[in-house]
């Protein structure tokens, strides 16, 4: 009996040592969730790989939506614009030929050989002339008078076909070559304006009005697509990270609101939960205290009432619920 003793008092310490948060006094913020403060970033990359010929922007600094955050070298698209500018008035070249016929220097050419048409054509009238005189008189062959008449029906053929050619020459290509060609005009002016279209895009501007949190390159470096340069903070993207416990979570629903308190911060701050996470966790991502280790706790995420400047990524703070 005397042996039970000892084994009864250690095992009454045992128990009052584990049930001591069911009797002994709550201390305040005994039923606070730890977290901390964290931010929805907006991360800016560019479209496509290249070196930053600009830097604008450094950490800390305020910007404006519009404003330029940083520049990619344009040498290569640059001389894209250049090449399909080239392609353009190319193609708009041969659509005007094609739509105006042959020019004036080509249809002297016409003009000249429909002269000495003409010429030959009065030539074979006069030989005519002669040979039906003389086949009058029974001096000439019939076959020479024959050959003099066939000879003034050559040279008006040879004229019909010359003003036949002059006449086609002025005229505009047919109506397939012409669509061809505006088609052709229309396929450089698309290539022009995607050259114009990427040598803007190496200009990058902020989408939003914010602070500067960070940049991760230098100037000269080389930035592969879609690889952040800078990241923006926006006066709107901070929200509360924090861990409640399996018992806890059911109460939580998006949009409950919850108070919370930090060092230096304002009283009675206020959010309201937006995301409780369905995935478990057995240890938060930082350990915050000794009572936080080894249980199952779920993340959650809450939208903070009102603008807080003070405020930065990562600062402690104790999250409670509403009384």
């Amino acid at each position: 009996m005397k042996r039970l003793v000892p084994l009864i008092i250690i095992a009454l310490a045992v128990a009052a040592y584990l049930l001591r948060d069911h009797w002994l006094p709550q201390t305040p913020g005994q039923n606070a969730w730890l977290g901390a403060v964290d931010a929805r970033l907006t991360l800016v990359s560019p479209l496509a790989a290249g070196r930053l010929a600009e830097l604008n922007v450094q950490k800390g600094v305020v910007v404006k939506a519009g404003d330029v955050l940083f520049t990619q070298d344009g040498t290569v698209a640059q001389a894209q614009v250049a090449q399909a500018e080239a392609g353009v008035t190319t193609a708009q070249q041969s659509l005007t030929d094609l739509q105006s016929g042959k020019r004036p220097e080509e249809l002297a050419i016409y003009d000249r050989q429909l002269e000495a048409a003409k010429a030959n054509l009065y030539l074979a009238q006069q030989n005519y002339l002669r040979a039906d005189t003389l086949n009058n008189r029974g001096i000439t062959a019939q076959a020479q008078f024959d050959a003099a008449l066939n000879a003034i029906d050559v040279s008006k053929a040879r004229i019909a076909e010359l003003e036949a050619t002059r006449t086609a020459a002025e005229l505009p290509a047919r109506d397939a070559a012409i669509s061809s060609a505006q088609s052709r005009v229309k396929e450089a002016e698309a290539a022009l304006a995607q050259s114009k279209a990427r040598l803007n895009d190496l200009k990058v501007t902020s989408p939003v009005a914010a602070r500067v949190d960070d940049v991760f390159f230098a100037r000269g470096e080389v930035v592969g697509a879609g690889q952040p340069v800078v990241s923006l903070l926006t006066p709107d993207a901070l929200v509360l990270r924090f861990y409640v416990p399996e018992p806890a979570r059911v109460k939580l629903l998006p949009g409950t609101e919850v108070h919370f308190r930090c060092d230096s911060c304002a009283e009675n701050l206020t959010a309201q939960i937006s995301h409780v996470f369905a995935s478990p966790e057995y240890t938060p991502p930082v350990i915050y205290s000794e009572n936080a280790r080894g249980k199952l706790v779920y993340q959650v995420e809450a939208r903070i009432d009102g603008a807080h400047p003070e405020m930065q990524p990562g600062l402690p703070v104790q999250v409670e619920p509403l009384p």
